[in-house]
């Protein structure tokens, strides 16, 4: 009987061409796709999870890869789904990828490096401004924030002083800080698909800003990373329990060390306009991505 897994795939920024390619290059390996698989028009029902008349625990894999259109609902049924067939990456990875406190936490108890960091509870300031006056600056989080939305800079106490009540408003449960990291301006994105080293490219801050994400100003440019930073990216993403992973790393001056900052389960691949200017890592990202998928399909 022919493999046959479900795939959604974001669709801008040339996502549809790679969808494509997959699709071309699973067919060749005998596996059939089925696309346009948004769990947010499923519905679970009897045992099964349904999604346009198909029962979706009867494929034999789901690849979900679209990270900007995420709903609580779909994160459910992902979590249901998981238990009954394999997925790329799996639930867990992909849960404790989406939060940048337990993604921290599980980093340090493996000894990676990552920036010093502190949970509080949300009524205590107290220790908060404790925080402040031992690292002089730090940087507010949302745990579950990504493309550098809500990153808030607080370079003193009356910074915070003045934050703290816009997040009291937010009825947060608890605030998550990092110590500042005195860097470049200039970031390492390296991309590792199961557990292999696919490619590197730098982002810089734009302007004034210190935040090298793309949606926050930052751009993107050619960067060949060494083998320092390769083996903590691909010992970041094993930790995670990653099959695909987007790690991104910065050089910390004062403890002249690197440090993983973030790992994204959902590292987009490069544009056509980055391909224009020498980011020539899709084909390979693709083949390895294709490999990891007929391996695990294979009963």
């Amino acid at each position: 009987m022919a493999r046959k897994i479900g795939m959604w795939m974001y669709q801008n920024g040339g996502g549809d061409a790679i969808e494509k390619k997959l699709v071309n290059q699973l067919k060749e390996r005998g596996i059939k796709t089925v696309t346009g698989l948004n769990l947010r028009h499923a519905i679970a029902k009897n045992g099964h999870i349904i999604h346009e008349g198909r029962k979706l625990d009867k494929l034999d894999l789901f690849f979900s890869y679209n990270a900007g259109e995420q709903t609580q609902y779909q994160m459910f049924l992902y979590q249901a789904l998981n238990r009954v067939i394999p997925m790329v990456n799996s639930y867990d990875a992909f849960a404790l990828t989406e939060d940048k406190f337990q993604t921290a936490f599980t980093l340090r108890q493996h000894g990676v490096a990552t920036p010093s960091f502190k949970l509080c509870h949300r009524d205590d300031t107290h220790e908060l401004k404790k925080i402040i006056k031992k690292w002089n600056r730090m940087v507010y989080k949302p745990t579950d924030g990504w493309g550098g939305v809500g990153l808030t800079k607080i370079e003193n106490e009356v910074t915070l002083d003045t934050l703290l009540p816009f997040l009291n408003q937010m009825d947060l449960r608890f605030f998550y800080v990092e110590k500042f990291i005195d860097y470049d301006n200039t970031d390492y994105r390296i991309d590792v698909v199961d557990g292999q080293f696919v490619a590197c490219y730098g982002r810089r801050a734009g302007g004034n800003d210190w935040r090298t994400n793309v949606t926050s100003g930052g751009s993107v440019f050619l960067r060949d990373p060494d083998d320092a930073v390769i083996d903590l990216a691909i010992r970041a993403a094993e930790v995670c329990g990653t099959d695909i992973a987007g790690v991104d790393i910065i050089y910390d001056r004062e403890k002249e060390e690197y440090v993983v900052l973030e790992v994204n389960g959902i590292p987009a691949f490069a544009t056509p306009e980055q391909e224009k200017m020498g980011l020539d890592f899709n084909d390979r990202k693709i083949e390895l991505i294709v490999d990891l998928i007929d391996r695990k399909t294979r009963k």
